[in-house]
Formats: structure tokens, C-alpha cells, sequence
């Protein structure tokens, strides 16, 4: 078990130097700069030359790495062009909002996905099956920037269930029942809008778990015992298809705090993946490269842990 964490922990550090110079030459390559859009025909190029002087933007893109790259290293990603604030704080500031979005997310998603997994597998060409193969069609159809903006206009403006931007309501008190209330239902229309489209995956996978589980040694030895057929779905075949499931949920919150960029933005909501768009429109540089290299990361420990999570639960994939 610890020779499988020590070994992937030693060969993610490659991995993230790696990352690192892939992203900050990317983040080079952008045309413009953070100054760019202070450029009119009033403005005097010499004081747009002086800010980039001063900012560090004429040295070599080695120099700027590497005293970028120590910075990091000590928690201190630089300080937004844009928003004027340190970019640890502003990150920080919206990270809060893009976990919490992630993780109502996944309880929605795995709240509808186990269950129907199941029960299409277990009632193979019924009505209900036939009714998960034709959502799940549409859930890998249907483009998520379509779904979340037909969300939006129903629920949100026509029908006026939930709230169309932001996190939070106006004139509302941190701290109490109402505010934690407020955060939950700002939350709801785009977590089921992501979650909804996120299921197929799942289901599918359960779905032919669960068929191709029923003619098996183990389910006829279990219902030749006499064991109730409820009890063989749930303790039997739901407990052996489940386990790659339970390996990917690390993974899948982290992908989800990475790829809530389209569901962030048609909702305005302020998380980090508004925060990305709205700094790559604005040449952001040290607010993208820290966000990458965050991101990057985060996807790199949320495969460690699905790993580890994957050997607890099947000891054969450890290193011996």
C-alpha cells in the first residue's frame, strides 16, 4: 500500500515541472498582454513600455519562470493585472464556491445514476429500461452549454423557480440559517443541470455490470442458497459493480471542479471556472497560469486517489 503512494507521489513531481513549463509558455504565446487594453490613441506607448518594464513582461521567458516557479513554490502565485489583489486571495476567494457547486454536483449525479444503473439492468427490456437507454442518448447528445442554457430559460426566468446569477443574495447575513439556505438554492439549478448530463457514464456502466453479473457463479450460488433476489442485487452485484465506481468519485470531483467553466459562466456564477474565462479575455497571465497549474494539480492527486482508493479496495492492484 505505502510503496504505491510513495511511487506515485515520486513520479507526479516530474509530471507537475513539466506541467509548470508547458503552462507558463502557453500563457507567453497569448497574444497581448495585461496591458493591452490600456492602449488608446491617447495613451503614450512609453508609459504602457515602462508598465511592462516594471512588471517584469521584457525579460527572458526563462528569467520570468524561474522567479515565477520560486514564488509558487513559496504559496506566493503573484498578483492580478486586472483585479488588483494577490492571486492566492482571489482564487482562494471563489475555489470555496466551485467545491461546494462539485460536490451538490455529485450527490445529485451518483443519486441518479446508482439507482437507475440498477434497475435498468436488473429489468433488462422493460419500459423502464428502454426509458434509461434513451436518456442516457441524451445525455451524451445534448452539448452541456445547450442544456444549461435551456435550464436557465425554464427554471430560471420563464417558470422563475431559481436565481439566474451569482452565489449568494443580496442583503443577506453570513452566518445564519437563511444565508447557508440562500448558498444551497443559488446552487441547485446549475449542480442539476451539470449533474444531469453527467450520469450516463455511470448508468451505462452499472447497467452492463448488472447483465452480464446475473448469469454468473457467484448470483446462481446465491440464489441457490436461497438468498432473496433483492439482497443478490444489492449485496452481490451492486457490491461488485460499484467498486471501479467508488475508485473514479475522487476523480470525478475533481474533473468537475475543472470542468465547471461553461456551467459557471451561463450562470454567472462565481467560481473558478468564470474566473478562467474572464481571465483569459483579459490577458490575466499570473491569474491563468495559476489556475492551470492548480487545476493541473488537482487532477493529478484526485488519479493518487482513486488509486489508493482502488488497491484498499482490490488489494491484487498493489505493489508488492
Amino acid at each position: 500500500m505505502w510503496k504505491t503512494i510513495l511511487r506515485r507521489v515520486l513520479f507526479m513531481i516530474p509530471q507537475i515541472l513539466i506541467l509548470s513549463v508547458l503552462i507558463f509558455m502557453l500563457a507567453k504565446m497569448m497574444p497581448g498582454d495585461p496591458f493591452t487594453g490600456l492602449i488608446n490613441p491617447n495613451t503614450d506607448p512609453a508609459v504602457i513600455e515602462k508598465m511592462r518594464e516594471s512588471a517584469g513582461l521584457n525579460d527572458p521567458w526563462t528569467t520570468q519562470y524561474v522567479r515565477w516557479i520560486v514564488n509558487v513554490f513559496h504559496g506566493d502565485f503573484g498578483e492580478s493585472f486586472i483585479f488588483k489583489l494577490p492571486v492566492s486571495t482571489l482564487i482562494g476567494s471563489r475555489a470555496v464556491n466551485t467545491i461546494l457547486l462539485s460536490l451538490v454536483t455529485v450527490v445529485i449525479m451518483y443519486a441518479i445514476a446508482l439507482p437507475l444503473g440498477v434497475l435498468s439492468g436488473r429489468y433488462q427490456n422493460s419500459i423502464l429500461d428502454k426509458f434509461v437507454v434513451i436518456y442516457n442518448f441524451f445525455s451524451f447528445a445534448v452539448p452541456p452549454f445547450i442544456f444549461a442554457l435551456v435550464m436557465l430559460f425554464v427554471f430560471g426566468y420563464r417558470l422563475d423557480w431559481f436565481p439566474t446569477t451569482g452565489s449568494i443574495s443580496s442583503g443577506v447575513e453570513p452566518g445564519t440559517g437563511a444565508y447557508i439556505w440562500d448558498r444551497f438554492y443559488h446552487l441547485i439549478l446549475p449542480a442539476l443541470s451539470q449533474a444531469l448530463l453527467g450520469t450516463a457514464i455511470t448508468i451505462q456502466y452499472l447497467r452492463n455490470e448488472v447483465i452480464d453479473s446475473q448469469s454468473l457463479d457467484y448470483v446462481r450460488t446465491a440464489r441457490s442458497k436461497g438468498v432473496p433476489t433483492n439482497k443478490v442485487y444489492t449485496r452481490h452485484i451492486f457490491r461488485n459493480a460499484s467498486l471501479p465506481i467508488v475508485s473514479q468519485l475522487s476523480y470525478e470531483i475533481t474533473a468537475l471542479i475543472s470542468g465547471s467553466v461553461v456551467i459557471e459562466k451561463i450562470f454567472g456564477y462565481p467560481g473558478i471556472g468564470k474566473l478562467f474565462i474572464d481571465s483569459i479575455g483579459q490577458r490575466d497571465y499570473a491569474v491563468i497560469t495559476a489556475l492551470v497549474l492548480i487545476l493541473g494539480v488537482a487532477t493529478l492527486v484526485g488519479n493518487l486517489i482513486s488509486d489508493i482508493v482502488m488497491s484498499l479496495v482490490d488489494p491484487r492492484i498493489r505493489v508488492q
